[in-house]
């Protein structure tokens, strides 16, 4: 969806989406600068783990109102993100039966995937009609959490569904939720 033909709240969304993503982006880079690509040794399953520990953090600190780290909640729901393009991108080498450490070729693959989902996002929100803008951030939290358990069974039967849609489209989900989340806590 062309941004010229957005109308003005969906503008809105897409400008408040890209300047989220773009932070996402920066903490990505700025990891791959510290450690490389090391994550590529998750396995897919590892991965979702991963985003399963964000997600629940999140929502013990949401009930119990108790922070004990300190850290903001932000920085979870952007893991949340950068974890599930990870996803993606591990999903992909994988079917491709390919190995690449470039950091280059990464993010080429991580702004393909990144893209994606956001116009992704932009089909659902016309037939939705920004409804999300009215959610509780705790709503997107349960959200991811249903996500992930979907993940989590399609990965223990071996990436078989009968009429479901597959790993990939739940985590691009899962990433669109986190956003929503982020754009709310920061509006």
């Amino acid at each position: 969806m062309q941004a010229a033909n957005l109308p003005a709240d969906m503008e809105l969304t897409r400008r408040q989406y890209d300047e989220v993503l773009n932070q996402c982006r920066n903490i990505f880079i700025s990891k791959n600068a510290d450690y490389g690509t090391s994550w590529r040794l998750f396995r897919p399953e590892s991965i979702t783990d991963q985003i399963y520990i964000k997600a629940q953090r999140i929502r013990n600190i949401e009930s119990s109102g108790h922070n004990a780290v300190g850290e903001d909640i932000r920085g979870e729901f952007m893991g949340i993100v950068n974890y599930s393009l990870i996803a993606l991108i591990q999903l992909q080498l994988l079917a491709e039966n390919r190995d690449t450490t470039d950091n280059e070729e990464i993010l080429g693959l991580y702004n393909a995937h990144a893209q994606a989902t956001r116009d992704l996002m932009l089909m659902k929100n016309t037939d939705y009609g920004e409804v999300w803008r009215e959610m509780r951030v705790s709503s997107f939290t349960d959200l991811i959490l249903v996500k992930i358990a979907r993940i989590k069974q399609i990965e223990d039967n071996f990436g078989r569904t009968e009429v479901s849609e597959g790993v990939a489209a739940n985590y691009q989900d899962i990433i669109n939720y986190a956003i929503f989340a982020l754009i709310r806590l920061i509006g």
